[in-house]
């Protein structure tokens, strides 16, 4: 019997695959979003000398972002190619996992300005990490699953995920608060040596649990073809694909949509909480707080959206969440205490879910019925993905960095918002994946 066909929707392997998600999905929710940003802006000064370029410590930081994701996006036709045609995912995933695991644990010796380049780098390769390994990850799932189980089984490893990380988010949050509980100094020693150690648990997190995936998963292809041959064939499907969207005008202006749009929408992810504790002053206990808080709002915003998706349309869904992402910008520019932005921060979460969700499905929707390239269109749109991660982290590090004030950062994010807005109203979005009509306001 075919080795594929025997393991899919196994109950062992299928948990396995999810226990990815558990694992690396603590650097999502506790470096690149809670704790680390916090702690990278109470330890640097507000400006710093990068190879005499003055910089302020947030535009760097949203810089190395930006380098951490366009290495991702330049490599990700490459990597796609790989999970396809070369048969070695688990190598590669445990490649990116070591990367990114050992990087989180090197974060420990970022201890303030003469160690900033440990923070800087050890940012940059645990985002890159992070990043690689979901290509591999993600090309898992056709075949561990039958299609039919497709939304089932990936709902889950997303449960796993969102379990595993507020699991790890919150026993790191009694450390910091609580640190002579653990034998560690009182006050605000303590305290950051507390976070010090949460990036070494996130590390040993993330490797220690993608044991479970890399035992249960099946071995890898060893019929493997050559590296130049691999890269070929991702950068042919990308071309491909391109080819083919080039020509359908509803899958064109959407991607532009989305291109544009989500550039504000990451950004806004990635530096909220630099911009909580730069302007509001923020201490990291409340950074967590505020994160745990948007992530129980995106679950419910996502399944909100959803539900107003069946009932008015996508684009209906799409433009009032858009509109959600413009007056967040207007709001970060004008709020001035902690309470109103909690309250902001409910609407992100609120909006979070639900656009990044409803994105892929009326992607799915505009995805012509014959093709044989499903895989292929969705690696281009997480190259895009990516690309606009490097847009909106760099014109928002950029813009702090021509005015000195990062609200006109956030305010300028409106744009691509607004922008999105517009290239929207040029998509005609299918009824149904199977329909063939097409409604200008669905």
């Amino acid at each position: 019997m075919d080795q594929t066909i025997s393991i899919q929707n196994d109950k062992k392997t299928v948990n396995g695959w999810a226990f990815f998600d558990w694992a690396n999905s603590a650097y999502a929710l506790v470096i690149s979003a809670a704790i680390f940003p916090g702690y990278y802006t109470k330890n640097t000064d507000e400006f710093i000398d990068v190879f005499g370029w003055n910089v302020s410590n947030s535009a760097l930081y949203s810089y190395a972002i930006a380098v951490a994701y366009l290495l991702i996006a330049i490599a990700s036709p490459a990597l796609s190619g790989i999970a396809d045609f070369g048969g070695i995912r688990k190598k590669f995933m445990r490649f990116f996992t070591l990367i990114g695991a050992s990087a989180c644990i090197a974060l420990f010796w970022f201890k303030g300005m003469s160690t900033l380049w440990v923070g800087i780098l050890g940012f940059i390769f645990a985002t890159a990490g992070f990043a690689g390994g979901l290509v591999f990850y993600n090309s898992y799932l056709p075949v561990i699953a039958s299609s039919d189980q497709y939304d089932k089984v990936s709902a889950k490893g997303f449960v796993y995920g969102y379990v595993g990380s507020v699991i790890l988010l919150v026993i790191n949050l009694v450390i910091i608060l609580n640190p002579t509980w653990f034998g560690l100094p009182e006050g605000p020693s303590g305290s950051k040596f507390a976070a010090q150690i949460s990036f070494v648990m996130v590390g040993l997190w993330w490797i220690g649990f993608s044991q479970i995936p890399f035992k249960r998963l099946p071995a890898d292809n060893q019929n493997v073809a050559k590296t130049d041959q691999l890269i070929h064939e991702g950068w042919q499907e990308l071309k491909n694909v391109w080819n083919e969207i080039n020509h359908t005008s509803n899958l064109k202006y959407f991607l532009l949509a989305f291109l544009s749009y989500n550039a504000g929408v990451q950004t806004v992810i990635f530096m909220a909480s630099i911009f909580a504790s730069k302007v509001l002053m923020f201490e990291t206990s409340e950074l967590i707080i505020l994160i745990l808080i948007l992530q129980i709002v995106a679950a419910i915003g996502a399944n909100l959206f959803a539900k107003l998706s069946d009932r008015k349309g996508n684009k209906y869904a799409l433009y009032l969440m858009l509109f959600c992402w413009i007056v967040i910008c207007l709001g970060a520019f004008f709020i001035n205490d902690k309470i109103s932005f909690y309250l902001l921060a409910s609407l992100v979460g609120l909006v979070m879910g639900g656009i990044q969700s409803l994105s892929r499905s009326t992607y799915a929707k505009l995805i012509p019925s014959k093709t044989k390239n499903i895989t292929s269109y969705f690696s281009f749109m997480d190259v895009m993905d990516k690309i606009s991660v490097v847009v909106g982290t760099f014109a928002f590090g950029f813009v702090e960095q021509l005015t000195g004030n990062i609200r006109y950062s956030a305010l300028f994010l409106s744009v691509f918002f607004v922008f999105g807005m517009y290239l929207l109203q040029n998509v005609r979005i299918k009824s149904s994946i199977e329909g063939r009509k097409y409604v200008n306001v669905r």
